[in-house]
């Protein structure tokens, strides 16, 4: 049983990538939280993510659906939740483009259950909070393909302003989910912060993204497939990174707003896929081979953004977070990761 002096988090779609790096992190920072992880277990989730985490005595993982809303009302009422971090979405663009409505159903009409739940549970009436729960917040983590693509200035960044311009049905859900959590804020008075962050990497992420893709093609010496020219370019932002900006927004960051992560790690997907064979040619080298031979340039994604950037300026300003990786030290890290991860000696 959990210590009951603990206040209780729920914590969403923590089997995935960024949440399962998330909670042993945590867990390790503050023994006066409770973690409950409400997680679908959908393709992209795996407890073995959070094999470490199992014998915690502040930690639970529950199996379901957060679109359930008897079993979300339950698990509220059930462990007394005080706050939400929300991770749980469908997030992989190229099945956002074959199946639309999954990402709708979850990412929002999941995120509505949750903060109307929330809502219902610690406020009596908009903008009059149970005496319990006048700390309670509503962490939503969304992504910086809500405001669309860039051009190849590389002054011009995503801020905390830029207008929502979503391109793909994934960045269109996400995008709605923001607004929801909004309007919660903004008409019952709810306890809300967003955060909004650039494409992460590291230990733990699916198979099916870039980076893990690469790595796992090169090793199999499999054709590495690129989208188009390989000119597009993106913001990688190391994973734990990630995590320490959303501890310090859930704690710190001011209610109502919005905080973009970024790593300042702008990459086009050629020099990320030249900088890991290089990786991989010096520490798995075959002879008279370079797995620099084995991209392949395939049709380009439907809709496929040209560039992401975020200007991280007001979370370093406002509440001192900097990342601690670039992007050479924690594609190492990641590297090594897999290379364990494949079982392959080195």
């Amino acid at each position: 049983m959990f210590n009951n002096n603990n206040k209780t988090i729920l914590v969403t779609g923590c089997a995935g990538f960024i949440g399962s790096n998330f909670v042993p992190y945590f867990l390790d920072k503050y023994k006066n939280y409770n973690l409950v992880n409400l997680d679908l277990l959908t393709y992209a989730g795996n407890l073995e993510n959070l094999k470490e985490c199992e014998t915690n005595p502040n930690y639970k993982f529950i199996k379901g659906d957060i679109c359930n809303r008897e079993l979300v009302e339950f698990i509220f009422n059930e462990y007394d939740i005080s706050g939400v971090i929300h991770f749980a979405a469908e997030s992989h663009v190229d099945n956002s483009i074959k199946n639309p409505g999954v990402f709708v159903q979850t990412n929002v009409n999941g995120t509505f259950t949750l903060i109307d739940v929330a809502y219902k549970y610690w406020m009596s009436k908009p903008f009059s909070y149970k005496d319990k729960y006048k700390n309670s917040r509503f962490h939503h983590i969304s992504t910086d393909e809500v405001y669309g693509t860039l051009s190849e200035d590389p002054n011009d960044l995503f801020t905390e302003k830029t207008p929502y311009a979503p391109n793909s049905p994934y960045s269109a859900s996400k995008a709605s989910s923001d607004m929801i959590i909004r309007a919660y804020n903004e008409t019952y008075g709810l306890n809300t912060v967003i955060t909004n962050c650039s494409n992460n990497y590291g230990p733990k992420q699916h198979d099916e993204k870039l980076i893990p893709t690469i790595i796992r093609n090169a090793l199999k010496q499999n054709p590495i497939p690129i989208y188009g020219d390989g000119k597009n370019i993106r913001d990688w932002l190391y994973v734990l990174d990630h995590c320490k900006g959303i501890d310090l927004v859930y704690h710190n960051g001011k209610t109502g707003d919005t905080y973009n992560i970024g790593g300042r790690n702008e990459r086009t997907n050629l020099q990320i896929v030249d900088r890991i064979c290089e990786i991989l040619d010096k520490e798995v080298p075959k002879p008279n081979f370079s797995y620099k031979s084995l991209v392949t340039f395939v049709e380009d994604r439907a809709g496929h953004d040209r560039r992401y950037a975020i200007d991280a300026s007001k979370l370093e300003n406002e509440l001192g977070w900097k990342a601690d990786e670039n992007f050479d030290s924690g594609i190492i890290k990641t590297i090594e990761w897999y290379l364990n991860k494949y079982g392959i000696n080195k």
